[in-house]
């Protein structure tokens, strides 16, 4: 149960108290009145006696009696009936509420921390000077948890409102006030009529109540002074008279009334009976009204009857006679004066709405002082000697009819000593529910005795005396009876001071249990219930006062029931395990009785505060039902704000309801959301809790929409909403944009360069306000999800902006302008989402003006989404509501700084706040002609149009690609260049010109020509436009040849157009236009070259001797090109032809083609290899030089042949240009190191020619034959080492080293230099080119001459730029009889180990002599020559590659 302000003993002690009647005159009613108080309300806040009494029970030993309370009410004060019993008992709990706004009183049980509501507790002191301090006593308290004064106000009502019993005599008058006034004429005789009438109406017969406790009853004479008007003098006389007559100890003199109520009116006295008087009266109208409404109207409840069921007409606690017959009269010669509990009740609607009467406004502290006083003398000196009195004679008189010992107290161990007698269960007990004792039954006087000790707190004879009195009942089976001694023995049990014997809680079962199912009477079960629960909580039973509760819950009170399951709750909370899904599952039981008992207010408490236990904890079904009910609780309750959240909670969760249940919830939403507008009234659009919407996944598109390809056109693809954000794309477009605006500003990126974003998502940077040009749309793309299984219909969607004009081109920024047709905003009329649906909606403003926008949300009308015919349109309407709902955004969060890294700050996200600008230009891109599939190195041509859409003219026209050796543009002055696209398909990308065959043409090419600086690619082409400027409508054609991928696949390649306008403005420096073409290419012919030293002198071509020394030092090659067609048919190709190898490099040039030889192109069909061979010189001059061999073409420089060759991918190494000797030789002797060592031996097989092979192909389409036009390139770098047009292999070689690199920095080692690279030796092996010059033939005579001497010349040449010291070994190392076979049986003559120093790039000849033996064939390449660079006395030599096979033939003539 709920923590109560009173101790169990207080409120037990409260609860059974003296009756003391009160007989008024009129003249003493008059006196009293003028206070607006009658004489027991007067009495009423002084009733408490602030010092202990004490009396002597039978044994003569002192009862001392604390904090006694006596009740004082009219003679005539009659119960309500049982109709009017129930309203007030509703009306007293519906006044009582928690306040509006209060502290919170957080209850922490377990895992939950419950927030309950808790009013200003109401103390029940004696009089108002300890209010304060009570208050404060109690809050401060460790057990105060949470109070439920309703609760205690009901009790209380209940408990007062109990009608007098025959069964008990606990409620019955004890004693009698007769007050008169002392302005009376003769007031002597003035009591002796009141005390006549008193006696009429007691012993007369003819009232049935009120119920008297002992036919002598105590009468005291209250003579009542008015001091303001009467005279003291004749009071005190009267009062000496009264003395006399009715003893010192039976009167009283009250003086009142010191001031009169005129005067002193503006003084604020004390008000000590507010919180006494009319406790049931409406203090609230609103509350009245409500549950005035609620009895009447809600649910059709009618109060119930408590006597219904079965209940005889001759009912004890009934009424004998229903009419006022059974009660005294209140007619002018017995001016009886009463508190009247239907009157103020009858006047609440009349008074409530006045200021209340001031109460005791002739009345002084003194007063007050006279009136306690009063009070303690009568109980001091009537009340307590009266009891004490009959207490005696009762005993005497039981000891005498029971033939007992003198007293009770001896007779204890008498009567309980012995065996005890087995009760009989009630189930056997027949019904004697109606059986009646006669006043005089010796059984009653024990029943009687038993009370008068309870009264005056003697608790230890009361309980023998109910235990006596309980025997006895249970005997002669009279069960209400004994069910009555059984509750009283109970509580005088618990009441003993020192706690003698335990609580017998199983009395209080058999009581509860008889009244309820033997008696019929659930007003004593109840009474019982709330006595005994209280018991049990405050020995921490809360477990069996909880099961108590419960148990008295029926259908019969829904008040009752809603009050008791809630005492419940409160319970189960306060356990030591605090069983708190419990506590809320009786307290939506007691929300639900509390409806049905129509205490809305209540019951919305009840429910909000089970939803503390519920909510978030997966209860799903039961979480809405809660909402549910407290929506509609608190729409019943005019609190629209607290329904329309409650059911926005239902509606925005994943709900488990079905479909119709989801219905019903969106339906009566909706209802009261357009109730809850239609009484507001005010323009603002509240927030609608359906569709989910999901802020952070709001688009922002600012710019153009893309246009559709038209025929052969096809449009850039730039950016748009259908496209997924890659953050790696994203980040290539902005290094894209980097480099041509750094191009732009002449190689710096400016410090306020901020990347052009069209399209702004929550991936994107939103740090910065995104920038959108007047005139053209801004689409917010809006995520909308249906969590309900049913369909929602949005009809009127539209965004919801603010927006701040700015003229940007005005320094001062004025705000002049019109504010007529701003922005044009995009309404959709309809906008339909399907169950569980996550649907996509974009909206589109057209700004007109420049300045701030702000995108604030979405408004929209929100409707079920199901059409009712039968219905009509009206219904429609009905529910279809208006409102909105906002775009907030939350920023990502910030990480740079040390303060954002140890918190959690979110910086902002200004996707919806774009700045508008002013006009801009806006380029279209159309591409004609521009084909999805390549072959290999094919080359195509296609068109390219830019069309300026604006009002504006565009500048500044650039591109950059990710692939720029992919595309060239050509030049409208070209004679290559068709008039039209249409005119271009049968044009060849190469101009014939007639040659003679196999001979080799030079000319010489600067990359720079085409747009090739510095040895890189160029990234960023300018696109060249008529005066520098692209008109508004203009449009521009030219053309745009392509070459596919040297790579099969499909290639992504991705061009971005940068333009600027001829105004500059601050806020916008320029445009991007974006464009992602897919080229699937296709294999076509795979070229391998290889270079090779040539080991043949010139001698034989008997050219000069200058000439010939120079050939010798420049050097030659061969050159082997292995061409194969891979194709396998797949685009209907089906040959390939070799128009052309040509060659480009600063050191070598092709001279002569040896194989083939003649004029037929080399064929090549499916699957196909063939080979050519090249003669490749040294050029004479330093300059770069093309030449081209094999070829019926001639280059010309402003086809695509050469753009393309120098814009191609080049290798991972740098390409060097033609460094001189002496400079090279300079750099070696300054370092001196290992780096300049493995540079020179570098050039040593270093080769740098490029091969360019140009090709046809023949294709079948379409029943027609095609010529396709291609060209692939080779880079030999090195001799002997293959190069292929394929990079597969070096690829593949590449990542083998980025993965030992990887791996050795993986090792966690301390900062060393990096390893020296040294020379390889294939490397090494490269230093001395040797040459062998003999005759073919030799003819010796061997008959005559055994030995044949030949003269061989063994050519050294230094192929390095630095000495190198050779040394030449002529001796045969080999000795198996292999080599022996190839070698045959000859002998060097003379020295056979040379040591020579060559000088860079020195051609020394060495003469030796062969010695033949016999005729035969012989190889002279055995000779091995070893070398090393002399200034690296720490290298070994290094075999140098040998010759190839020198065989002479010796003839014997």
């Amino acid at each position: 149960m709920a923590q109560c302000v009173q101790s169990v003993q207080e409120y037990i002690q409260d609860s059974f108290v003296p009756m003391v009647a009160v007989l008024c005159s009129e003249d003493a009613e008059r006196v009293t009145r003028k206070n607006s108080l009658s004489f027991p309300e007067l009495l009423r806040p002084f009733c408490r006696l602030t010092s202990e009494g004490h009396l002597r029970d039978p044994n003569n030993q002192v009862v001392v009696v604390k904090g006694l309370r006596i009740s004082v009410t009219g003679i005539n004060t009659r119960p309500p009936q049982t109709p009017e019993m129930q309203r007030l008992l509703s009306q007293a709990v519906s006044v009582c509420q928690p306040p509006e706004v209060s502290p919170a009183n957080v209850i922490t049980a377990g895992d939950y921390d419950l927030n309950i509501s808790d009013r200003t507790v109401k103390a029940s002191v004696p009089w108002y000077s300890d209010w304060k301090e009570t208050l404060t006593q109690l809050s401060s308290s460790k057990y105060y948890t949470a109070t439920t004064p309703w609760f205690e106000t009901y009790r209380e009502n209940f408990l007062q409102s109990m009608p007098a019993s025959e069964h008990e005599f606990l409620n019955h008058y004890l004693a009698c006030m007769l007050v008169v006034s002392s302005c009376e004429a003769v007031p002597t005789e003035r009591f002796l009529k009141l005390s006549q009438e008193q006696h009429r109406i007691q012993h007369s017969g003819e009232y049935t109540h009120p119920k008297w406790f002992i036919p002598n009853t105590l009468k005291y004479y209250v003579l009542l002074h008015d001091i303001s008007e009467g005279d003291e003098q004749r009071a005190d006389s009267v009062y000496e008279d009264m003395k006399q007559r009715y003893g010192t100890q039976g009167c009283y003199l009250l003086k009142i009334n010191s001031r009169s109520g005129s005067t002193g009116a503006d003084e604020q006295m004390p008000d000590p009976w507010s919180q006494y008087l009319h406790k049931t009266s409406i203090h609230n109208p609103e509350l009245y009204e409500e549950s005035a409404v609620s009895n009447a109207v809600e649910n059709n409840i009618d109060v119930p009857l408590v006597f219904a069921d079965g209940v005889s007409e001759t009912h004890p606690l009934q009424l004998d006679q229903p009419t006022d017959a059974g009660y005294p009269s209140n007619n002018a010669s017995q001016s009886v004066n009463n508190v009247d509990m239907t009157r103020p009740q009858k006047q609440a609607s009349v008074t409530s709405h006045t200021t209340p009467t001031p109460r005791g406004t002739c009345l002084t502290l003194n007063d007050h002082d006279h009136i306690r006083q009063f009070i303690q003398e009568f109980t001091f000196r009537g009340l307590l000697p009266h009891i004490e009195k009959n207490i005696r004679q009762l005993n005497d008189q039981l000891v005498s009819r029971k033939g007992l010992s003198r007293s009770l107290f001896s007779a204890t161990k008498k009567l309980f000593g012995g065996g005890k007698v087995p009760e009989k269960s009630i189930a056997e007990l027949k019904n004697t529910a109606g059986l009646l004792y006669p006043s005089e039954a010796p059984e009653l006087q024990i029943r009687k005795m038993a009370d008068l000790c309870f009264l005056v707190q003697h608790y230890e004879l009361a309980y023998n005396c109910y235990h006596t009195a309980k025997k006895d009942f249970l005997s002669d089976q009279a069960m209400l009876y004994a069910a009555g001694a059984l509750e009283m023995a109970a509580v005088a049990a618990f009441l003993q001071s020192g706690a003698p014997r335990p609580y017998p809680a199983h009395y209080m079962d058999t009581a509860i249990q008889t009244y309820r199912d033997v008696c019929k009477n659930m007003l004593l079960a109840e009474r019982c219930c709330l006595l005994s629960a209280e018991i049990l909580k405050s020995q921490t039973k809360y477990s069996d006062a909880a099961t108590l509760l419960i148990k008295m819950t029926s259908e019969d009170s829904d008040l009752r029931s809603a009050l008791l399951l809630e005492q419940a709750a409160h319970c189960f909370i306060n356990m030591r395990g605090p069983m708190v899904r419990k506590f809320a599952f009786h307290m939506i039981l007691a929300g639900h009785r509390f409806s049905k008992a129509g205490q809305k207010r209540h019951a919305l408490r009840c429910y909000c505060q089970a939803l503390q236990v519920y909510k978030g904890k997966g209860w799903a079904l039961a979480e809405d039902h809660i909402n549910f009910t407290i929506g509609r609780q608190s729409f019943t309750l005019r609190q629209p704000d607290n329904a329309v959240a409650a059911f926005r909670h239902i509606l925005i969760n994943d709900s488990k309801q079905s479909a119709v249940q989801q219905t019903a919830f969106l339906r009566e939403y909706l209802y009261v959301y357009k109730s809850m507008s239609q009484v507001t009234g005010d323009g603002s659009l509240p927030q609608l809790p359906l569709p989910c919407l999901h802020s952070s996944q709001t688009r922002v598109f600012c710019g153009h929409e893309r246009r559709l390809a038209e025929g052969e056109k096809q449009a850039a693809t730039h950016v748009s909403l259908d496209q997924e954000f890659d953050r790696d794309l994203s980040q290539l477009w902005r290094e894209l944009e980097e480099r041509v605006v750094a191009v732009v500003n002449r190689g710096a990126v400016p410090i306020t360069f901020q990347p052009s974003q069209c399209c702004l998502n929550s991936q994107t940077d939103n740090l910065r306000y995104p920038l959108a040009v007047v005139e053209e749309p801004i689409i917010v793309e809006v995520v909308f999800r249906n969590p309900l299984k049913v369909p929602l219909a949005l009809s009127a969607l539209c965004l919801l902006w603010k927006f701040t004009p700015k003229d940007f081109s005005d320094p001062q920024g004025s705000t002049t302008m019109a504010l007529n047709g701003i922005i044009d905003t995009q309404v959709i009329p309809e906008f339909t989402i399907t169950p569980e649906e996550t649907k996509v909606a974009r909206l589109k403003l057209l700004p007109h003006k420049t300045g701030e926008l702000h995108v604030l949300g979405v408004v929209y009308n929100l409707d079920t989404g199901e059409v009712d015919n039968s219905e009509g349109s009206l219904a429609e309407d009905l529910m279809c509501v208006r409102g909105q709902q906002n775009l907030e955004i939350q920023g990502s969060r910030l990480n740079m700084t040390k303060e954002e890294k140890t918190s959690v700050t979110y910086g902002p996200d200004h996707r919806l706040d774009p700045i508008i600008t002013p006009p801009m230009p806006l380029l279209e891109v159309f591409f004609i002609n521009f084909p999805t599939g390549l072959l290999c190195g094919e080359i195509r041509k296609a068109w390219v149009e830019f069309v300026n859409m604006s009002a504006v003219p565009l500048t500044g026209l650039r591109v950059a690609s990710t692939h720029p050796e992919f595309f060239t543009f050509g030049s409208a002055a070209s004679d290559l260049t068709p008039v039209t696209p249409t005119a271009a398909e049968h044009c060849s990308a190469y101009k014939t010109v007639a040659m003679p065959p196999s001979v080799e043409t030079v000319s010489l090419v600067s990359p720079a020509a085409f747009g090739v600086t510095s040895g890189d690619r160029p990234v960023v082409a300018e696109i060249p436009l008529s005066q520098g400027v692209l008109g508004p409508g203009e449009a521009l054609q030219i053309p745009l040849w392509l070459r596919g991928p040297d790579r099969e696949g499909v290639h992504e390649i991705n061009f971005l157009f940068y333009y600027e306008s001829t105004e500059k403005t601050a806020k916008l420096s320029h445009r991007v236009l974006r464009h992602t073409a897919f080229i699937c290419a296709s294999r076509s012919l795979s070229i391998r070259a290889t270079a090779s030293r040539s080991n043949t002198l010139h001698s034989r071509e008997r050219e000069t001797e200058e000439r010939q020394e120079e050939e010798e030092k420049n050097g030659s090659m061969l050159v082997f090109v292995d061409v194969e067609n891979i194709n396998t048919s797949e685009a209907g190709v089906r040959e390939f032809h070799i128009v052309q190898v040509s060659s480009s490099s600063r050191q070598w040039r092709l001279h002569k083609c040896i194989n083939p030889v003649g004029d037929k192109d080399s064929k090549l069909a499916s699957r196909e290899r063939g080979k050519l061979c090249f003669k490749a010189t040294r050029c004479r001059t330093e300059e770069g030089g093309a030449s081209s061999s094999r070829a019926h073409t001639q280059i010309i420089s402003t086809t695509p042949c050469a753009d393309f060759f120098f814009r191609r991918g080049l290798p991972s190494e740098p390409r060097r240009g033609g460094v001189s000797t002496g400079g090279a030789s300079q750099m070696w002797r300054q370092s001196g190191t290992d780096d300049g060592v493995t540079n020179i031996v570098k050039k040593c097989s270093e080769v740098e020619l490029d091969i360019i092979v140009l090709w046809k192909a023949y294709v079948v389409e379409d029943n027609k034959q095609l010529i396709l036009e291609g060209q692939l390139h080779v880079a030999l770098q090195t001799i002997g080492k293959e190069a292929c047009s394929l990079s597969q292999k070096e690829g593949c070689t590449d990542m083998k080293i980025l993965e030992t690199q990887e791996m050795v920095l993986l090792k966690f080692k301390p900062d060393i230099p990096p390893p020296v690279s040294k020379p390889s030796l294939e490397q090494l092996s490269h230093l001395i080119k040797t040459c062998l010059h003999y005759p073919e033939s030799y003819d010796h005579p061997f008959p005559q001459k055994s030995l044949c001497m030949v003269p061989v010349t063994l050519t050294l040449s230094n192929c390095s730029l630095a000495q190198v010291d050779v040394i030449v070994d002529l001796r045969h190392k080999t000795t198996s009889p292999e080599s022996l076979e190839v070698h045959g049986s000859f002998s060097w003559l003379g020295q056979t180990q040379y040591k020579l120093q060559l000088q860079a790039q020195e051609v020394y000849r060495l003469s030796l002599k062969a010695c033949f033996f016999q005729a035969g064939v012989y190889n002279l390449g055995t000779p091995r020559v070893f070398a090393k660079l002399a200034q690296t006395s720490a290298m070994c030599e290094t075999s140098q590659q040998s010759a190839m096979p020198a065989l002479i033939i010796i003839n014997s003539v």
